[in-house]
């Protein structure tokens, strides 16, 4: 098995037929090819250089390559089926790494793919859930985007691992947001980004989903949602961030290039974007997670009122 030496940031959509273990085996033929047929139509609007399907045998992975919304619209679209055949929805935003399987096809690993089949899990029939990662990133790119999504709260998989989770509820937006259109012209014009990078994927969707992190770490797509609806304010009356709480304490966050971060075994969100978060006063154990390197914890003692920084940039793997 050959891998492509790179972890990307992409979005993953997960797909389980609903107790379709449980059915003849004829019925899960019907079942089946019916799925597929969604699935089809959910992904017409996706170029092929710019998703990987994976067939989990009572249902698929699949993992976007470029823009987030091309995940989110493939899930609506599913959802919205979900008549022909019953199925449950999960989405992530995280890592992957490409590899070739035994056959020399290209495939998919890495956490990205494993918590998406987590949020999954804790769907109810029908039912589309997203991962905290996916919601930050999606909700902040269109003001219709921000409505579709409910916040469900904590689950905690098999493994004892906690992941935040939140609900699309709302039905498929009438248009995708500007973005898209840019995009198509820029392929049509050309350019190096219309161009084809490693493995045949299109350089724009490689660098696409990383490129939304980084974009919310520097509030550039908050700034373009803002702008649609108030002009722009001068730089001197900008917010600057606020002195934590009398009764509470912040944690200020830099890690390099993304860590999970759990506080007290609790997971709390992905650094980038998250960059700071309250806490109470006392003593903390502080772990960052990533796929790819071993973690990194550390104990805390803080204050109310204080401020606690953690760095961390995460090594290369031995």
């Amino acid at each position: 098995m050959e891998s492509s030496s790179r972890t990307l940031v992409c979005s993953v959509l997960f797909l389980d037929i609903i107790e379709y273990s449980r059915k003849p085996v004829a019925e899960q033929l019907q079942l089946k090819q019916a799925f597929n047929r969604s699935l089809a139509t959910a992904l017409e609007q996706v170029p092929q250089r710019d998703r990987i399907i994976l067939d989990t045998g009572d249902g698929a992975a699949v993992t976007f390559m470029g823009d987030p919304e091309d995940a989110l619209f493939a899930a609506l679209t599913v959802r919205n089926m979900a008549s022909e055949v019953p199925v449950r929805l999960g989405v992530n935003l995280g890592p992957v790494r490409l590899v070739k399987d035994l056959n020399g096809q290209m495939n998919i690993i890495g956490d990205g793919i494993n918590v998406a089949q987590r949020v999954m899990s804790f769907a109810r029939p029908g039912q589309l859930l997203v991962s905290r990662s996916f919601y930050e990133v999606v909700s902040c790119l269109s003001r219709d985007y921000l409505n579709l999504f409910r916040h469900e709260g904590s689950r905690t998989d098999k493994h004892v691992r906690e992941h935040e989770v939140y609900s699309v509820v709302g039905g498929t937006p009438a248009t995708r947001r500007l973005a898209h259109t840019e995009s198509q012209i820029m392929a049509r014009d050309g350019g190096w980004l219309a161009g084809s990078g490693p493995l045949g994927f299109r350089r724009s969707a490689l660098v696409a989903a990383p490129l939304a992190l980084l974009l919310l770490v520097g509030g550039g797509v908050a700034a373009r949602s803002m702008m649609e609806s108030a002009p722009a304010k001068p730089a001197a009356a900008e917010k600057r961030p606020q002195a934590p709480s009398a009764a509470t304490a912040r944690l200020e966050l830099a890690v390099l290039p993304w860590g999970e971060v759990l506080v007290d075994g609790k997971s709390r969100g992905v650094s980038p974007p998250l960059r700071e978060l309250e806490i109470a006063p006392g003593p903390h154990t502080v772990e960052l997670r990533n796929s790819t390197f071993p973690s990194h914890v550390e104990k805390i003692e803080v204050k109310a009122g204080a401020e606690v920084r953690i760095r961390h940039r995460f090594g290369k793997k031995r």
